[in-house]
């Protein structure tokens, strides 16, 4: 009778362990859709570099890290490129999908891994300061090595008036060095810190709401 019950207890903790993955697995996907969804609201910020727009999509990939893990925040990033290629298509033959991938793993990994390591406020914080400025650095070498030749290559272009174009809407970007400063670095230290701003104030109450349907 004894063994029966512990049998009982096992399958039951067995059962209860899948269901929480399934779970999981559908929260993750869709987080990857609201990110997807957020990306259609994309806008440029003035004063900055008019090829480049602020979403905040990355709200949705930090929250997803923070609950769930550095796995999870990867699928809901890939998932997000992928709806996206299936919505709008691509306009860069892969090469924008392929910075989407490093910029929000940039962001959102390093993130995750020092919150992990200390599950409070100030590591949760801490992190995603470090993320911000990473991305915003590696942003520069994307955008100058990447991006912007495959633009001009494609559309028959200079570099000239890549800048002209920035120049246009900041009269300090005149040229790729002051482009990086007062373009690429400023837009993504404001795109990525406003992300983190809101997903600080959404992961508690987020967090609470998602784990209690995950467990029930």
């Amino acid at each position: 009778m004894n063994q029966t019950n512990e049998t009982m207890r096992q399958n039951a903790a067995i059962g209860s362990r899948a269901g929480i993955r399934v779970k999981t697995i559908a929260f993750v996907g869709l987080m990857g859709a609201v990110s997807a969804v957020l990306m259609l609201f994309r806008f440029p910020i003035p004063f900055m570099p008019p090829f480049m727009s602020f979403d905040l999509s990355g709200v949705m990939e930090m929250l997803g890290g923070y609950m769930f893990g550095p796995v999870a925040a990867f699928c809901i990033i890939v998932v997000k490129i992928l709806l996206q290629l299936v919505i709008q298509g691509s306009f860069s033959l892969g090469t924008g999908e392929l910075q989407g991938i490093i910029l929000s793993s940039c962001y959102v990994l390093p993130a995750i891994f020092i919150y992990h390591r200390k599950k409070t406020k100030k590591t949760a914080a801490a992190g995603m300061a470090v993320s911000t400025v990473l991305v915003a650095v590696v942003a520069v070498f994307t955008n100058l090595y990447m991006i912007i030749p495959f633009y001009v290559n494609l559309f028959g272009m200079t570099m000239d008036d890549i800048i002209a174009m920035c120049t246009a809407v900041n009269p300090a970007m005149k040229d790729a060095m002051t482009m990086a400063l007062f373009g690429i670095v400023p837009f993504n230290l404001i795109k990525y810190g406003a992300t983190s701003i809101l997903t600080f104030i959404l992961y508690k109450r987020l967090s609470r709401f998602i784990k209690g349907i995950i467990e029930k």
